[in-house]
């Protein structure tokens, strides 16, 4: 319960996904770094984008439900839409 005697809302699938896809994101940046040959790196890298992606509708429903600031649109600990 909140301060107000409310209860805080449910996380909607949504914010997990946004967590979840920012993971794989990062997971997949790191065995791109680590990889051997060049097509692996790059397929690596092309999936990281996805998860990206797909983090960032997920994190655009948050935001037009009114549960993530509109700030929150470049990801929390990310370059947003600066060239890789």
């Amino acid at each position: 319960m909140t301060e107000s005697g409310r209860r805080p809302p449910h996380e909607t699938l949504d914010a997990q996904l946004v967590r979840y896809w920012e993971r794989e994101a990062a997971r997949f940046d790191e065995l791109s770094a680590r990889a051997s040959f060049g097509w692996i790196a790059r397929n690596y890298a092309r999936r990281a984008e996805r998860a990206r992606d797909k983090a960032e509708r997920s994190r655009a429903k948050e935001i037009a439900r009114g549960r993530l600031p509109a700030t929150a649109q470049a990801g929390a600990g990310s370059d947003g839409d600066s060239p890789g």
